[in-house]
């Protein structure tokens, strides 16, 4: 006998059921060709976007540095902007984005496993606060009081009850 009746939230189940969403999980599944394409994405992607490539990127970019140093100061800055800055940058910029991708897929994780160790210790709590509501009950008819009524019941459950998230 418990005068509190806990009513699990949908979403508790399903989010065991699946797990912490990571990236890998958005990427399509719809049919072989779909599949095939995104692993050559990925795996040109990988490649691009290493520090071995920027490295790659920017000694290819200074066999043209000599010329345009004896072209003058515009062809240095045209160097600059339109070779070094977008060829070197770009893998540079790729491999940061794959650190803070990785680091958004363990903090996300980490998240996930807290909220599951909230959940557990409130299922806790539920269960001692349904053992005290015996208690209570025994107590206040042995000193023949009312228990106290159902202050949180599932929405509708109770006649003019309403959902409060409504």
């Amino acid at each position: 006998m418990t005068l509190y009746q806990h009513v699990p939230h949908p979403h508790i189940a399903s989010r065991h059921a699946h797990g912490p969403v990571k990236v890998s999980d958005q990427l399509p599944q719809d049919n072989a060709l779909t599949r095939f394409n995104t692993r050559i994405a990925i795996v040109i992607t990988r490649a691009v976007g290493s520090m071995w490539c920027a490295y790659a990127f920017a000694l290819f970019d200074l066999i043209s540095l000599p010329d345009a140093i004896r072209a003058g100061a515009s062809a240095i800055v045209a160097w600059v902007a339109q070779t070094f800055l977008q060829l070197v940058l770009l893998s540079v910029i790729m491999v940061g984005q794959n650190v803070q991708a990785a680091a958004s897929d363990r903090r996300s994780e980490a998240t996930f496993h807290d909220a599951s160790a909230t959940l557990h210790e409130v299922a806790h709590l539920q269960s001692h606060l349904a053992a005290q509501d015996v208690l209570l009950t025994r107590i206040a008819e042995k000193v023949g009081l009312e228990p106290v009524p159902v202050i949180d019941a599932a929405p509708g459950s109770e006649p003019g009850g309403e959902d409060p998230d409504d």
